[in-house]
């Protein structure tokens, strides 16, 4: 018997960051959106915890219990007192170490695989607070759709949406630390008055409407200069990307994918060509949101 989940990338459409917090994190309000490029996990039984992993860029992506998929098994299995015993195999596709929350999704995809392999039975509410302990995107990624992250991003409000968005992603050439991001925005911000994160009701709007012209100009992230200060080259993508026709340009969460809205799928379709020829990213995906969260298939 073997058990497989589907979970879906996020894109950013609001990241407000805080100052530091005495424990390190940063207070946040982070506007998450579903989107519908998906990482499978299977969960098989097994003498012991194993991971294993294929897809694009699966040599970057650890098999050890450092691996956020891994730590979701041993996780559920300390609250059920019982070995983790699991194969974990990883069937990537959403960009590894690329601001879309991969690693998080392969943990809540683990928590729900093992949660039903295990038929543990745990609450909604249960693996949520798990997920929260796990990372601060790993919440979102179990719920999807789109939703308001505070806190670290963990505590979750889940939000309307009214249409589809049509979204076109650059994968840059290489990848970019979150932790560094985070660091260099506190350099950035050094001496400077951060104001405390709150939603932009411009966003939500938009969002409930399915306005995506709406959106376009509502779109924010405060790690976008820090990212741009560690990677230079992702201002060339994002030109690119406006040129080609794009709504809005940003970088998605800590980059370095960058993440461009479009009017419809057949502008999708311009976009990522035009990007695809520019010369300034490695590969380009499009994909649609908000997407479902995890599911079992």
């Amino acid at each position: 018997m073997s058990v497989t989940v589907r979970v879906p990338a996020k894109v950013n459409v609001q990241l407000a960051v805080g100052a530091a917090r005495p424990d390190g994190f940063h207070d946040l309000a982070n506007v998450f959106v579903a989107v519908s490029l998906y990482d499978e996990i299977t969960a098989t039984p097994a003498d012991g915890l194993r991971v294993t992993c294929e897809g694009p860029d699966a040599d970057r992506v650890p098999l050890d219990r450092t691996n956020l998929a891994a730590r979701a098994a041993e996780a559920l299995a300390a609250r059920y007192d019982r070995a983790p015993d699991v194969h974990l195999h990883i069937a990537k596709d959403i960009p590894v170490a690329g601001g879309m929350a991969g690693g998080s999704a392969d943990s809540a995809g683990a928590l729900l695989a093992c949660d039903a392999l295990w038929g543990t039975g745990a609450r909604r509410e249960e693996l949520l607070e798990i997920c929260a302990e796990l990372g601060s995107d790993v919440p979102f990624s179990l719920v999807g759709g789109a939703a308001l992250g505070t806190g670290r991003g963990e505590r979750l409000r889940e939000l309307e949406v009214g249409g589809d968005f049509h979204w076109v992603f650059a994968l840059a050439a290489r990848g970019l630390s979150t932790p560094a991001v985070y660091r260099e925005f506190d350099r950035l911000g050094e001496g400077l008055d951060i104001p405390e994160p709150v939603a932009d009701q411009a966003v939500l709007d938009a969002l409930a409407k399915g306005d995506a012209a709406a959106l376009a100009v509502a779109l924010s992230n405060d790690l976008q200069p820090a990212a741009l200060s560690l990677f230079p080259e992702l201002s060339d993508t994002l030109a690119a990307g406006r040129a080609a026709g794009a709504l809005a340009a940003v970088v998605s969460g800590s980059g370095p994918t960058t993440a461009f809205l479009a009017t419809d799928a057949r502008s999708a379709s311009d976009i990522a060509g035009v990007l695809r020829a520019s010369g300034t990213c490695r590969d380009v995906r499009t994909a649609v949101g908000a997407a479902a969260g995890a599911t079992v298939v």
